[in-house]
């Protein structure tokens, strides 16, 4: 896939500007704080501007794991109801009309899932549980509008390396397992104990390009 020439121009709403076709003026609103997720819709020549919860809403509470939830249909779920969120904060902004993209990344051992780490001793333990085998990565991508609806789900199988208990305490120690699922980032220092993966590089960032291309194609876009 071959990106298109970039342009910048200004956020309709304040937000951080990514980039678009030349002549297009098209763009989506995102609707993650991740900056891995900017970052990979750059490369692919979208832009984008930030569409974040305000103080009165509780994002956090929409990624509480139901009873008995398998760790696919969690993230499904969680994307879904990032983006109806999304799109009623759209309407009571008055921000103009635009495609909503959102994303949520899951981290399963078999059927566990592993959330964002909740201090040390929590990191610690899901690296451990990661170490020697392999793991999956699940994204879920939506993306909506006035005129429909779109989702994807994929997911990743990634392999540790055996880790010692020195190896974990110095990642933790460094906080790069804070604010990622699974407690790591695969550009971080990680990757040094990745034997192999398959799936999607970008999905194990947080967009798989691929996937998130061919859902807006859907609205229009060209790649």
């Amino acid at each position: 896939m071959t990106a298109p020439k970039t342009t910048a121009s200004p956020a309709p709403q304040g937000g951080v500007s990514g980039s678009g076709r030349p002549g297009t003026g098209r763009f989506i609103y995102l609707a993650s704080q991740s900056p891995r997720r900017r970052q990979l819709l750059e490369q692919i020549g979208v832009r984008h501007e930030l569409l974040l919860p305000g103080a009165g809403e509780d994002a956090e509470a929409l990624e509480a794991v139901q009873a008995g939830e398998l760790p696919e249909a969690y993230c499904a779920r969680v994307t879904a109801a990032k983006l109806d969120a999304a799109l009623a904060r759209r309407v009571a902004r008055g921000l103009p009309a635009a495609p909503i993209l959102c994303a949520d990344t899951t981290v399963a051992v078999d059927d566990l899932i592993l959330g964002k780490p909740e201090d040390d001793a929590d990191a610690a333990r899901m690296l451990g549980l990661m170490s020697g085998r392999s793991h999956r990565v699940i994204t879920a991508v939506a993306v909506a509008d006035a005129t429909g609806r779109v989702a994807t789900l994929n997911v990743s199988d990634v392999q540790f390396a055996p880790l010692s208990a020195a190896q974990i305490q110095r990642y933790v120690d460094n906080r790069e397992p804070f604010g990622k699922a699974g407690a790591y980032a695969i550009q971080s220092q990680a990757a040094a104990w990745i034997v192999k993966i398959a799936g999607s590089y970008s999905g194990i960032m947080g967009l798989p390009l691929f996937e998130t291309a061919s859902l807006l194609e859907k609205f229009g876009f060209e790649f």
